[in-house]
Parts: C-alpha cells; sequence; structure tokens
C-alpha cells in the first residue's frame, strides 16, 4: 500500500471511519439501553400501523446499525491490506438500507423534522458509494 494510493481513497475512508462511528454509537445506544429505546419508540409510533411491530423493528434496525458499523471499520483494515474499496461500497450499501428503513418509519410517524435529519447522512453514503464502487470501474 502506497501513501499515493491512501491519498486518492481518503475520501472514502474517511466517510467509511465516519459512518463506522455513526453506525457503532447509534447500535451501541440501542443495545446498551434497550428498555428506553423500546419505550420511546413505541410512544413514537403509537398511533401508526406500526405499532405491534416495534419490538421486531428496533431488533432489525439495531442488528443492521452494528453490521454496518462494524464492517465499515472492517472495510478500512481491508483497503489497507489489499487496496480494494469493495467492503468500503458494500457498508455503504448496508447503512444507505439503514438510513432508508429510519427514514421510512418517521415518515410512517409523521416526524418530518426527524426524517429531514436523516437526508445528510443517506447522501455521505451515496457519496461513498460513488466513490467506491465496483461496478463503475
Amino acid at each position: 500500500m502506497t501513501i499515493e494510493e491512501i491519498g486518492k481513497n481518503l475520501p472514502a475512508l474517511l466517510c467509511s471511519l465516519f459512518v463506522s462511528i455513526l453506525f457503532l454509537q447509534s447500535s451501541l445506544d440501542k443495545i446498551f439501553d434497550w428498555k428506553g429505546n423500546l419505550g420511546w419508540l413505541t410512544g413514537h409510533f403509537k398511533e401508526t400501523f406500526l405499532a405491534p411491530m416495534v419490538p421486531l423493528m428496533l431488533a432489525k434496525i439495531t442488528v443492521l446499525e452494528l453490521l454496518t458499523g462494524l464492517l465499515s471499520g472492517i472495510a478500512i483494515f481491508y483497503f489497507l491490506f489489499t487496496g480494494s474499496t469493495v467492503l468500503i461500497f458494500y457498508a455503504a450499501l448496508l447503512g444507505a438500507g439503514a438510513i432508508t428503513a429510519l427514514f421510512f418509519g418517521q415518515r410512517i410517524a409523521k416526524d418530518y423534522p426527524g426524517a429531514a435529519v436523516l437526508v445528510p447522512y443517506f447522501i455521505l453514503l451515496l457519496i461513498q458509494m460513488l466513490l467506491t464502487n465496483p461496478f463503475a470501474r
């Protein structure tokens, strides 16, 4: 691995580091404060058709966020050892799926400000995918 290769891929590497921190913190918060998150989300969705599914949705989004955070971190090391950004791409794809699921829930709950907060993260993930897309090379 050369400094030039790292430099060429520095935006993707920094995106991956940011995404790793973002999703690991979010998933670990859900794991360590499961009861608090479940209580808040139960209230958040109580007037929607999603109300009975809150525990399952929380479990799924927690797993998705944890996998995204772990894969994003692993992808940095994978790049440093192999020079390939393919795992960064797939971590971003996984993260975009997580953000889309969160966005869907916020819109259903009519929490439009909460949904709007997710847009910059989604844009970051799209940029990360564009920088590392193995199908565009």
